[in-house]
C-alpha cells in the first residue's frame, strides 16, 4: 500500500512508500522497522507490546465486526424462510399423501433451487470477502517506538494512530500532533469547510484528511467510536434497495393479491360444486395454484447477482453494494478524475524555466529544499525530488524549514518557508499559475502554450511576508515555471471509446488548467475534448450549471465541492451518473453520485464512500463492471416475462376453470414439465448470455406490459383447446385426452413466448429452443414417459387442432409483442 497525497492540481496521487506493515497482534516487523523522529509528546513513542495485550485482554480493542456480506446462517435463512416456499412447502406435503410421486415433482425443484440459491450466494460471500480483505485499509499506529501499518480491527485504546493526506479517521481520538493537519468533516456533520486541528482538539471516526499530517490517540474504540454503527452498515453487503429487486417485490405483492381470491375460488370449485374423486380435485387444484407463483424469478435475480459478484471478483473488482452492478448499468453520465484515471500517478519534469532573470541555479537550490520540506510529498513535489534529490549540486545545505504549508485542494498550491545559508529569511509557494498570478500577466499566454500540449505546470512564486498571512498569494512574485509530462494510461483511450459506444456521455473533471486536461483528453480520443471550461467561471445556479455540464466535456480547476454541485446538477437532469476518482477531494462526489468507483491505490476516505473499488487500479476494468451490470439487469428482465406470462395464464386459467364450471385441465406434473421446459432451464441460460444493452427504468412497467398480453393469449388458447376437446372426446379417458391436447397448445405457445424473448438468436439461443421442444417430443413419444406424465394425444383430429389454435396464438403475440413495441419503445 502506498500513501496518497494530493498534487498541485487538485488530484491525487501515490506519493512515498508507508511504512511496512505489522502481523496481527502486536509483533512490529523485525526487517523493516520504521523508527520515529524525536517528538516533544509524551506520547509520541505509542504504546508498548506489554501494554497492547494489557488492553486486548481487558477487550479495550476495535473489535466492530464490519462485514462485506451475509453470514451463512443469514443466506440460508433468506433463500429459505420466503413466503412463496412457505405456500408450495405446504401443498408439497399434500400433495405427498394424495397423489403419486410425480405430481410431487414441483416441490423437488424447490428444494433444488434454493440449493442453488443458496450455493451461488455463499461463493459470492467469500469472493467479496476475500476482496476486502486485500482492499483493507491498514492505518500505521506507533508501538514501541516505531510505525506500521496494522488492520483497523488491531487498534487499540491509547494507540497513536498516525495521519497523512486522504487518510480516513478510523476511531475517535485526540489530536496528538499536528501539521497544518486539515480535517474534512462533512459526512457527518454535513459542514463542508475542513476543519483545522490543533493538539488537543478532538477527531471523530469518518471523518478524512484533506491536508498536511499528524497523529492522535485513540479514546473511543469499537461500538463506542462515533460512526462505528454507521461504518457497520454503509458497508455490509446487501441485496435491497434497487429497482430491479424492489420491482420484483412490488410484482409478488400484486401475485399474492391475485392468488388468494383465485386460489380459494379454484378450491371451492373443485372440492365442492364438481362431485370428482377427492384426491383427484385436489390434485387438480394444486395444480391450478402452484403455477400462479413465481418461485424461480426471485432465485433467478439472486443467482445473476451472485455469479455477477464472483465474475467481478476474478477481475480484481469488489463490490461493496451489490446493487451497484444494477447502477451501473443504468448509468449515461460517468465522471472522470483525470489523475490515476486517464493518467498514471507518476510525472516527470520536463523543463524549468526561470522568470524574470532570476538566476536558474538559484531556483534549482529553492526546488530542491521545497522537495525536502515536506514529509509526505505528492506526485508533482515527487517528480521535483526526482529530479534535484537532498545532497545534489547546491545541495541547499543550511537551508532550514521555518513553516510549511501543504497542499490544499481548495488553494491549489502548497508552500514553504526557509532560513537561508546566510541567514536571509525566504518564503515561497508552489502551485497553479492560473491561481497564483494575476489574470492578464503575460506569463499566462506562455503557460497556455504549454497547456494546450498537455503538459501541466506550476509555478514557484517568492512569498514577500509571512507564508500564512491573508492574502500571502496576491503579491507573490514569480520566479520560476516547473513543467511536468503527464504519463497516459495505455489502456485509456479503448475505455472511453468503449463508453462512447455505448451512448454514455463522459466528462472529466478536473483540480488541473483546463485547457491541459482537455489537451490530455484530446490525446485519448475524448469526443468533445475541445469543448472545456474552468470551473471558476461555472454558475452557481443548479439549472445553469447542468447546462454547462450538458454542453462540456472537460472542466478544470474543479474544487471538491464544485464536484458534488456538478454530480447534483447532472442529476436534477434526470442523468444516471457515476464518478470515479481516487483522491480526497473525490470523496463527496463519489458520495452523491449514484455509483461511486475508487481505485484500489485511493485514499481510505474515497473507497470507505464508493459503491465499487478497482483493486488493481485499471481504469480499464469499468468496462466489465459496465457489460456485467448490463447482463445482469438486460437478462432478468426478458426472463421475468417468462416467469410471469406463466402466473398471468395460470390465474385466468384458474377463473375461467371458475366461471365456466369444470374440472381444472391440468395436473402438477403438467404444468412441472411445462414450467421445465418452457421457463426453468432456458431462463437460466438466458440469465447468463452477455447483454450489451443499457438498462431501462420502470422494471414492473416494462415486464408487465409483454406478459400481461402473453399470458392471456397462452390462456385463452388453452382453454379454447380445452373446450374444444370437451367437446370432442367422450367416455373413459377422456379428461386425460383433453389434459393432452390442452398441455400442447399452452407448450406450444409457451415456447413461441420463448423464442420471443431468446432474440436476437444466435446458435446457441436457437439450440437451447430447438433442445427444449425435442425435450417435449420425447415425452409424448417415448411410452414410460407418457405414462409418468400421463399425457398421451388421442387421435389425429384434435391434436392438429390443438396446432392449429396455437398457431393462431402465435401469430397473435407476434402482432402483441409488435404492438407494445411500437406504441411504448423496446
Amino acid at each position: 500500500m502506498t500513501q496518497r497525497a494530493l498534487d498541485s492540481s487538485g488530484e491525487q496521487t501515490s506519493g512515498s512508500p508507508r511504512p511496512a506493515k505489522i502481523d496481527a497482534g502486536a509483533e512490529l516487523d523485525p526487517v523493516h522497522p520504521v523508527e520515529l523522529p524525536p517528538s516533544g509528546h509524551p506520547d509520541a513513542t505509542g504504546l508498548t507490546t506489554a501494554e497492547v495485550a494489557e488492553r486486548v485482554a481487558r477487550g479495550e480493542v476495535n473489535d466492530v465486526p464490519v462485514r462485506s456480506s451475509r453470514s451463512l446462517t443469514e443466506i440460508v435463512r433468506a433463500n429459505v424462510f420466503t413466503r412463496f416456499n412457505l405456500i408450495i412447502g405446504v401443498l408439497w406435503v399434500i400433495m405427498l399423501f394424495v397423489a403419486p410421486i410425480q405430481d410431487s415433482l414441483f416441490g423437488f425443484v424447490i428444494v433444488a433451487n434454493t440449493g442453488i440459491g443458496i450455493i451461488q450466494e455463499w461463493r459470492a460471500k467469500k469472493t467479496l470477502d476475500s476482496l476486502a480483505v486485500i482492499g483493507e485499509a491498514k492505518p500505521t499506529v506507533r508501538r514501541d517506538g516505531k510505525a506500521a501499518e496494522i488492520s483497523t480491527h488491531e487498534i487499540v485504546l491509547g494507540d497513536v494512530v498516525e495521519l497523512g493526506p486522504g487518510d480516513k479517521v478510523v476511531v475517535d481520538g485526540t489530536v496528538a500532533e499536528a501539521d497544518s493537519l486539515e480535517i474534512d468533516e462533512s459526512l457527518l456533520t454535513g459542514e463542508a469547510d475542513p476543519v483545522l486541528k490543533r493538539p488537543g482538539d478532538p477527531v471523530m471516526s469518518g471523518s478524512f484528511v484533506v491536508a498536511g499530517g499528524g497523529a492522535f490517540t485513540a479514546t473511543k474504540v469499537g461500538r463506542e467510536a462515533y460512526a462505528a454503527q454507521l461504518a457497520e452498515e454503509a458497508s455490509r453487503f446487501t441485496l435491497v434497495h434497487s429497482e430491479l429487486r424492489s420491482g420484483i417485490s412490488t410484482i409478488l405483492k400484486y401475485v399474492t393479491w391475485m392468488m388468494v381470491p383465485t386460489a380459494i375460488g379454484l378450491i371451492i370449485s373443485q372440492l365442492v360444486v364438481k362431485d370428482n374423486n377427492f384426491k383427484d380435485s385436489v390434485a387438480r387444484t394444486v395444480g391450478g395454484i402452484v403455477p400462479m407463483i413465481p418461485e424461480g424469478l426471485v432465485l433467478l435475480t439472486s443467482v445473476a447477482f451472485a455469479i455477477g459478484v464472483v465474475r467481478l471478483g476474478r477481475k480484481q473488482c469488489l463490490v461493496q453494494e451489490l446493487p451497484a452492478i444494477e447502477g451501473l448499468a443504468r448509468v449515461d453520465v460517468v465522471c472522470l478524475d483525470k489523475t490515476g484515471t486517464l493518467t498514471e500517478g507518476g510525472m516527470d519534469i520536463t523543463e524549468v524555466r526561470p522568470l524574470g532573470g532570476s538566476d536558474e541555479a538559484y531556483v534549482h537550490q529553492v526546488l530542491r529544499s521545497l522537495g525536502s520540506s515536506d514529509p509526505r510529498p505528492n506526485a508533482s513535489l515527487q517528480a521535483i525530488i526526482d529530479a534535484y534529490p537532498a545532497g545534489g549540486e547546491g545541495g541547499g545545505k543550511g537551508w532550514t524549514v521555518t513553516d510549511a504549508m501543504p497542499f490544499s485542494s481548495a488553494r491549489k498550491y502548497s508552500g514553504a518557508a526557509f532560513t537561508e545559508t546566510d541567514g536571509t529569511p525566504s518564503a515561497w509557494l508552489l502551485g497553479a499559475p492560473d491561481v497564483l498570478l494575476p489574470d492578464g500577466d503575460g506569463t499566462l499566454t506562455e503557460i497556455e502554450h504549454l497547456n494546450e500540449q498537455g503538459l501541466r505546470v506550476l509555478l514557484l512564486a517568492r512569498v514577500r511576508g509571512e507564508l500564512d498571512a491573508p492574502g500571502a498569494a496576491d503579491g507573490a512574485e514569480p520566479t520560476a515555471l516547473v513543467v511536468l509530462e503527464q504519463r497516459l494510461r495505455p489502456d485509456a483511450g479503448e475505455t472511453l471509446a468503449y463508453f462512447a459506444q455505448q451512448n454514455v456521455a463522459t466528462k472529466v473533471i478536473s483540480g488541473d488548467n483546463a485547457v491541459s486536461v482537455g489537451a490530455v483528453a484530446g490525446k485519448l480520443g475524448l469526443a468533445g475534448a475541445e469543448n472545456t471550461l474552468d470551473a471558476r467561471r461555472m454558475p452557481t445556479d443548479p439549472d445553469e450549471m447542468a447546462t454547462a455540464m450538458e454542453e462540456n466535456a472537460v472542466f478544470g480547476r474543479v474544487t471538491p465541492q464544485q464536484k458534488r454541485d456538478m454530480v447534483a446538477a447532472l442529476q436534477s437532469r434526470g442523468h444516471t451518473v457515476a464518478m470515479t476518482g481516487d483522491g480526497v477531494n473525490d470523496v463527496l462526489a463519489l458520495k452523491d453520485a449514484d455509483i461511486g468507483v475508487s481505485m484500489g491505490s485511493g485514499s481510505e476516505a474515497t473507497r470507505a464512500v464508493a459503491q465499487i473499488v478497482l483493486l488493481n487500479n485499471s481504469f480499464a476494468t469499468l468496462p466489465s463492471v459496465v457489460a456485467e451490470g448490463r447482463r445482469v439487469i438486460g437478462n432478468i428482465t426478458r426472463v421475468a416475462t417468462l416467469f410471469l406470462t406463466k402466473t398471468v395464464y395460470s390465474v385466468l386459467l384458474a377463473i375461467l376453470v371458475v366461471c365456466f364450471q369444470v374440472e381444472y385441465p391440468f395436473l402438477p406434473r403438467h404444468l412441472t414439465l411445462l414450467s421445465t421446459l418452457t421457463i426453468g432451464v432456458p431462463a437460466f441460460f438466458l440469465a447468463l448470455a452477455p447483454n450489451k444493452e443499457r438498462a431501462q427504468p420502470h422494471f414492473v412497467r416494462r415486464v408487465m406490459r409483454y406478459a400481461i398480453p402473453s399470458g392471456v393469449i397462452a390462456a385463452a388458447a388453452t382453454f379454447t383447446t380445452y373446450l374444444v376437446a370437451r367437446h370432442h372426446y367422450s367416455g373413459p379417458g377422456a379428461l386425460e385426452a383433453e389434459t393432452s391436447a390442452a398441455t400442447l397448445t399452452l407448450f406450444l405457445v409457451s415456447m413461441w413466448v420463448l423464442a420471443i424473448i431468446a432474440r436476437p438468436y444466435t446458435w446457441w439461443r436457437i439450440g437451447l429452443v430447438a433442445a427444449m421442444g425435442l425435450g417435449f417430443l420425447i415425452v409424448l413419444v417415448v411410452p414410460w414417459l407418457q405414462d409418468f406424465f400421463a399425457l398421451k394425444l388421442v387421435g389425429t383430429t384434435m391434436p392438429w387442432g390443438a396446432v392449429g389454435i396455437a398457431v393462431a396464438a402465435a401469430a397473435l403475440l407476434e402482432f402483441s409483442w409488435r404492438l407494445v413495441g411500437r406504441r411504448f419503445g423496446a
